[in-house]
């Protein structure tokens, strides 16, 4: 790939001091993003917007995290709800946030944003006294500053005493020890005082004054980038070779010139009388969805090479790509490339650039979006699994229980659940399956846990397959947590009759269509039915997952019944060809006994899909039962729950010691990377 790093001679003329822990530190805005889903309305007229992390450093530090840098980023953020979610979601990217302040006593910045048309885009920016503004040249020290190849600070954070100073001092220390210094110039005339406040959207406003303070600190940066309209603030002229031949008389830096859909222009020497001399970097042309945050797209594609010691066309050309796919779709942060969607877009645009104008139409890069950024790490699945209506109903027509009696109950299973976790130290490897129907309450108080969460989208023993709450899924999901899986139980024979088949696969087609686009995780619990009009072959499991495959669906999970060791090898086979990005499978138990599961656990043992089970009726009939009949009370059902599914643990992590394959089986490289 073109951001590569080099090796062997070439380190020796490297851009960076050698032995640096981090490659980028990002100084900077910190805030939550709003976006307007409604795409064409009026900011005014706007009913739902989507939360993003946010600002133009969080941004960079986000991009060159997900582009596989070690980037860290120096900010503050309010005590507040909001404050946790930018700080958890750069963690999460793999960026440091040792350095993110929580700031006592002010809010975490906000902005809000509407994208009327490809030229219009209101935004207000909420930001007075906000959290950001607020960091302190004590909340780091000079060892921080040293331990990096970089030093990023955008604009922004020059327009005030505060965070003026604050910026100053990171500089200085950075100067001090070889570390790179990098402004992204990031003007916004509404962040110095020069428009209304609620006008965000003007991009530039000629003021003497800016002009004059930025100035002052361009000698201290290695690399400026900028747009025309920042480059001319910068040099103080709206021609932008006399702006740049200002700001060349104040640094040797190398400037980079983004020109848009252009691509760009980078000068390392004299500003020539004509920009028509300086080679022009070709971007990709495509259709424009969304402009804003393309910038930082740019800055963290271009120091992914640049970081790497890469030729300036080559940080250029991976700059020029990431911008590209940011601006084709919804928001900043999470619309960031990948080095895998990066390697395929330039791919793929070089060999056919008029299909790439419209790269949020392409199955593959989407695909590859969803499933290359990291992901928190689903090794080994240890799930109770009691998303079960039907049953829980039929038990409280047997016991003569109030139907309201199996919400509780299910709440005491999440306590069951939560138990064990902590008894085992289970932290990350608990997973329970739960229904709406019966189990919001017990959805409620798992969510937030950290545990792998599954619950149903299917009417339970609907053959053709029938969604539980109607025929539009995607209405259903728009209402869940991010991190719920969708779990659908299909009745599902690649031989049964053709009508009902393609009934089957146009349901299951749509409910994938709507985890794209929703975002959530979707599991197949494919089970062919018991009918002595299908034929039951060793292979008809793996011809029904390859059918699957074939017309389109790539489930992020599977739940499959105990097979053979033979059958395990041949799933294992099918999906290392058709997705290597599957996260697992996980074993059902349908009613069996502990001892017939052992044997299934055996013959999976040595599977490298397989991540584990999520096993319901062997864990809670018999408890359930005896408490909805009145006969156990609450700590003894917790108890009983508790024993089964302790002991099923136990029995899969045996199997799993008998076998020369890893606990977990075989990971690939994404989830080693999560991991």
């Amino acid at each position: 790939m073109a951001i590569s790093s080099k090796s062997g001679a070439a380190a020796a003329t490297s851009r960076f001091a050698p032995g640096r822990s981090r490659d980028v530190i990002c100084l900077g805005r910190l805030a939550v993003d709003l976006y307007a889903q409604q795409v064409g309305a009026r900011l005014e007229d706007v009913s739902t917007f989507a939360k993003y992390l946010g600002g133009s450093s969080a941004n960079i530090a986000f991009g060159c995290a997900r582009l596989g840098l070690e980037s860290a980023m120096l900010a503050r953020v309010g005590n507040d709800h909001m404050g946790r979610f930018l700080t958890e979601t750069l963690a999460n990217e793999g960026c440091d946030v040792s350095h993110v302040r929580i700031d006592q006593e002010r809010l975490t910045a906000l902005v809000l944003l509407g994208l009327k048309d490809r030229d219009t885009f209101p935004l207000v920016f909420y930001r007075e006294n906000c959290a950001d503004m607020a960091v302190d040249e004590n909340d780091f020290d000079e060892a921080f500053i040293a331990s990096s190849k970089a030093l990023l600070i955008t604009g922004t954070h020059l327009s005030t005493e505060q965070v003026n100073r604050t910026s100053r001092r990171a500089l200085d220390y950075a100067r001090r020890n070889q570390v790179r210094t990098v402004l992204d110039i990031d003007y916004r005339p509404v962040l110095w005082g020069l428009t209304g406040k609620a006008d965000g959207e003007t991009r530039f406003i000629a003021s003497e004054g800016v002009t004059a303070h930025l100035q002052r600190f361009l000698p201290l940066f290695d690399l400026i980038i900028g747009t025309e309209e920042e480059f001319s603030i910068a040099g103080g002229d709206t021609d932008l070779v006399k702006a740049l031949a200002a700001v060349r008389a104040l640094t040797p830096a190398t400037l980079v010139v983004k020109r848009g859909p252009m691509g760009c222009q980078i000068i390392d020497g004299a500003v020539p009388a004509s920009l028509d001399d300086v080679p022009v970097q070709g971007g990709v042309q495509v259709e424009v969805l969304n402009v804003l945050g393309a910038g930082d797209a740019f800055a963290s594609g271009f120091l992914s090479g640049w970081l790497r010691d890469a030729p300036l066309e080559a940080c250029a050309r991976a700059a020029n790509a990431s911008g590209a796919l940011v601006v084709s779709r919804h928001g900043c942060a999470p619309a960031m490339p990948t080095p895998a969607e990066l390697d395929y877009f330039l791919r793929e645009a070089k060999a056919d650039p008029q299909r790439m104008r419209r790269p949020d139409r392409d199955a593959t890069l989407a695909r590859l979006h969803r499933v290359t950024p990291a992901r928190t790490a689903r090794n080994e699945v240890l799930g109770f699994a009691f998303d079960h209506r039907n049953q829980f109903f039929d038990l409280a027509q047997q016991t003569g229980a109030d139907e309201s009696r199996i919400h509780t109950l299910k709440g005491l299973f999440v306590e069951a659940v939560a138990q064990t976790e902590a008894a085992l130290g289970l932290q990350g490897r608990i997973g329970v399956l739960i229904d709406d129907r019966y189990g919001q309450d017990a959805l409620n108080a798992a969510t937030g846990r950290g545990w792998w969460i599954g619950r149903p989208v299917e009417l339970p023993g609907s053959v053709p397959l029938v969604f539980d709450h109607g025929r539009s899924i995607g209405t259903t999901l728009t209402n869940w947590p991010r991190d719920h899986v969708a779990k659908c139980l299909v009745q599902f024979h690649p031989d049964e009759p053709i009508e009902q088949r393609l009934e089957q696969e146009a349901q299951l087609k749509a409910l994938y269509d709507a985890t794209q686009a929703s975002g959530h995780e979707l599991l197949l619990e494919v089970i062919p039915p018991k009918n002595a009009n299908l034929p039951m072959a060793s292979d008809t499991v793996y011809r029904a997952l390859k059918r699957l495959y074939n017309i389109g669906i790539y489930p992020e999970w599977w739940k499959l019944e105990p097979m053979e060791a033979s059958q395990w090898q041949a799933i294992d086979a099918l999906i290392a060809e058709r997705d290597p990005y599957c996260r697992g499978v996980v074993l059902l138990g349908l009613s069996a006994g502990v001892e017939q599961l052992n044997e299934g656990f055996r013959a999976a043992a040595a599977s490298a899909t397989c991540r584990g089970f999520t096993v319901g009726r062997t864990i809670f009939h018999e408890p359930s039962q005896a408490w909805l009949a009145g006969q156990i009370d609450d700590a003894e059902v917790i108890t009983r729950v508790r024993n089964v599914f302790e002991t099923l643990i136990a029995s899969w992590r045996a199997a799993r010691s008998e076998t020369a394959s890893p606990t977990g089986g075989a990971r690939n490289v994404h989830q080693e990377q999560a991991a």
